[in-house]
């Protein structure tokens, strides 16, 4: 790993990237708190902020430009911004399962696929932490995004009667 390309990049890039980073790390916290207390609305509020940095700094970043200065990844950031205001608008009318549901689909949706994207050999983050092997970095992570996914899903019984074709 080195952090060398991450000091050589605009100051919007690394803004970009460390928002992301903050929001990668504090989301399952929030997620999976059991109670929603002051400690969950208090991470949450920062998470759905550093959703928010990640997303509106991604409109600073013309990396790849399919339409103009924009790019795909540009409508998910779009998208990000929406749901994060209805996953808010849901929790402050009471809907619960409706905001756990908006958000964790924010953090899988919004982090984890772009997340894999970034890791891509030649872009910022793969030569960060791959910088001697970026193919095989970046396969690493893959599989590791598989077991990770497998994992989540076979957490409780309900999810592996479904795989089994028993639900």
């Amino acid at each position: 790993m080195t952090l060398t390309p991450f000091f050589e990049t605009s100051l919007v890039v690394q803004l970009h990237i460390l928002a992301a980073l903050a929001a990668l790390v504090l989301g399952p916290v929030a997620l999976m708190r059991r109670r929603r207390d002051r400690l969950h609305r208090t991470l949450g509020y920062i998470w759905v902020t550093m959703m928010a940095a990640t997303a509106l700094s991604s409109f600073f970043i013309y990396t790849i430009r399919l339409i103009g200065p924009f790019s795909p990844i540009h409508a998910l950031s779009v998208s990000t911004l929406v749901l994060l205001w209805v996953g808010i608008g849901h929790i402050r009318a009471g809907r619960i399962t409706d905001h756990r549901r908006t958000m964790l689909s924010l953090y899988v949706f919004g982090m984890g696929i772009p997340g894999l994207f970034t890791l891509l050999p030649g872009r910022i983050m793969n030569a960060i932490l791959f910088p001697a092997t970026p193919t095989g970095g970046f396969a690493t992570a893959l599989a590791m995004t598989g077991l990770i996914a497998l994992a989540w899903g076979l957490r409780r019984p309900d999810h592996i009667r479904l795989l089994l074709g028993r639900a």
